[in-house]
């Protein structure tokens, strides 16, 4: 028995730290968004709620400056003020503002966002026990070891969600008669947006696939849809 005690500790600390993230950002979503009232863009959800036979797609507004977009573990889409705001200076359009919340919708659809909620707390678990074992052979250093391991395989799943994602929102955009011109637009623009300026880092590192390569994937996809 005293030998799984360190198992037993790390899920309980991970179904713990579960019920506590998501109860943390339901409160917060709650208490910094309003609902997205923009006429443009209810257009396009519109267009968008038909294909998927719901009466409405609910976007929110969520008052945070930097530019992303979230679907929360309870299924709300959020885009945060920051990334609206380039819409209402002309530096985003309507159509590519609409290919993030097709994309996040597919992070719903697809079961993405309470599953991340599920990882995070599973990958901090088996952190927790990965450490406590290396810890005993490797004095020190094992935690440091457990965190790079975790880090790689965390973002090549994170990755995986993201292919996934855009592929949902392209098949939506063409059966809503969007397109997805304005989802690849909006990939080239973002790292102007988000201030990433090409990251050094190698792609199996970023939770986000390459630009050029989500682009190639969304185009591989329209090439297989039309033959």
């Amino acid at each position: 028995m005293l030998k799984l005690l360190p198992l037993l500790l790390a899920i309980g600390y991970g179904i713990v730290m579960y019920r506590l993230s998501a109860w943390r950002l339901a409160r917060e979503l709650d208490a910094k968004s309003t609902e997205l009232a923009d006429g443009p863009l209810r257009a396009l959800t519109a267009k968008m709620a038909r294909v998927v036979d719901i009466p409405q797609i609910k976007v929110h507004i969520y008052e945070v400056s930097p530019v992303n977009g979230l679907a929360a573990p309870d299924g709300r889409i959020f885009i945060t003020r920051g990334f609206y705001d380039t819409y209402r200076k002309g530096e985003v359009t309507a159509e590519e503002l609409a290919s993030v919340i097709a994309h996040e919708l597919g992070h719903v659809a697809l079961g993405h966002s309470r599953r991340r909620m599920i990882d995070f707390s599973g990958q901090n678990a088996l952190r927790t026990a990965l450490a406590m074992v290396l810890s005993r052979f490797i004095p020190g250093i094992g935690p440091l070891i457990a965190n790079a391991a975790m880090s790689v395989l965390m973002a090549r799943m994170s990755r995986g969600d993201e292919y996934e994602a855009d592929a949902y929102a392209s098949a939506l955009l063409v059966k809503a008669g969007i397109g997805t011109e304005g989802q690849k637009s909006l990939f080239e623009k973002l790292e102007r947006l988000t201030g990433a300026g090409g990251a050094a880092q190698p792609a199996w590192l970023l939770s986000h696939p390459k630009t050029a390569e989500r682009i190639a994937a969304i185009e591989a996809n329209e090439a297989r849809w039309t033959t």
